[in-house]
């Protein structure tokens, strides 16, 4: 691969940075004493990014204009660098596979897992600096790395495009995929997310369906003695739907995240004991007892599957360290 294709004047790497994925902690980073404007913004992208590197997959790119965003991700880790729009990409994820090979032989897993302060690794500072300088003048690096390897991953794997639409605008819009949604100093509870669904979870919600769907049947069925004048109570009939449309409302609660979730499940567990209650006479010991059991062990699973945390902002080292 001939050097003399991937000329880069006026291209340059401006700034690279390390993060942990989980919760956007920044590890360390190169010095930025780049003031520009479009800089100035793509440092709130960069903002952004970090705090949802869980959600994105291990090789991407933003393009914001004049800059362009690359980052990968691996063990945990996350290297994210800014660089003007005109540096071929071969030679930016090349620069960051540098950084993620010298990080993970410095440093072990279990201390950038448990480390708590921002730009602990500090002193990686140097090796960022130098590469960096390096990778600012490609005419050095032909006989030190091999781009052939490099420029074929990407062709077979390409870094996936972020979208502004996906990210956001900087100035807070919240995005498609985001978890939160802000106002008034609190998140919004109609964007909030819930953890994962497990399989008991699933089994819970599918239980809660099968009872609705029982207690709609009955209800119709006493619908229909009624009519016939067989001397069905209408309060059954209510008793039925009151049933259905509170295994209904536990599914809603075990899929969606709402205030005061915790207590509806409880309450709508005891509308379902007292409507199985007053349906004593329709009902044989055993369907009463899979009625509530049921509803009770969907409350638990509600109960479990709680909203995920929050991701935290973490406060950036202001003077030399200006990366965000």
């Amino acid at each position: 691969m001939s050097m003399s294709s991937l000329s880069v004047e006026m291209s340059m790497i401006i700034s690279a940075s390390v993060i942990r994925v989980r919760d956007g902690l920044p590890l360390s980073a190169s010095t930025d004493n780049e003031q520009g404007t479009g800089v100035q913004e793509c440092r709130k992208y960069f903002k952004m990014l970090s705090r949802k590197l869980a959600q994105l997959p291990d090789r991407c790119t933003l393009k914001t204009g004049h800059y362009n965003i690359n980052f990968i991700s691996s063990l945990g880790v996350s290297y994210m660098m800014l660089c003007t729009e005109s540096y071929p990409n071969v030679l930016a994820f090349s620069f960051l596979d540098e950084l993620q090979k010298e990080f993970i032989t410095t440093y072990n897993m279990m201390k950038t897992n448990t480390a708590v302060r921002p730009y602990c690794f500090i002193e990686f500072d140097n090796f960022i600096q130098r590469t960096k300088q390096r990778y600012n003048n490609p005419r050095s690096l032909s006989t030190k790395i091999n781009l052939s390897d490099m420029q074929t991953e990407i062709k077979l794997r390409p870094p996936y495009q972020i979208s502004m639409y996906e990210l956001g605008s900087a100035n807070g819009v919240t995005s498609a995929f985001s978890v939160d949604c802000k106002g008034a100093g609190k998140i919004s509870s109609a964007h909030q997310r819930l953890e994962p669904a497990t399989l008991s979870g699933i089994v819970a919600f599918i239980l809660s369906l099968l009872c609705g769907a029982l207690n709609l049947i009955r209800g119709f069925h006493a619908i229909e003695s009624l009519l016939q004048s067989d001397g069905e109570d209408f309060n059954y009939i209510i008793a039925f739907f009151l049933g259905t449309a509170a295994c209904l409302y536990q599914c809603y609660l075990l899929v969606y995240y709402t205030g005061w979730r915790n207590v509806k499940s409880f309450l709508t567990l005891g509308l379902i004991c007292l409507c199985n209650m007053y349906l004593y006479e329709l009902r044989n010991l055993w369907q009463l007892f899979f009625h509530v059991t049921v509803g009770a062990f969907v409350t638990l699973q509600i109960w479990l599957r709680q909203a995920q945390a929050e991701k935290p902002v973490w406060n950036i080292l202001p003077g030399t360290l200006d990366l965000f």
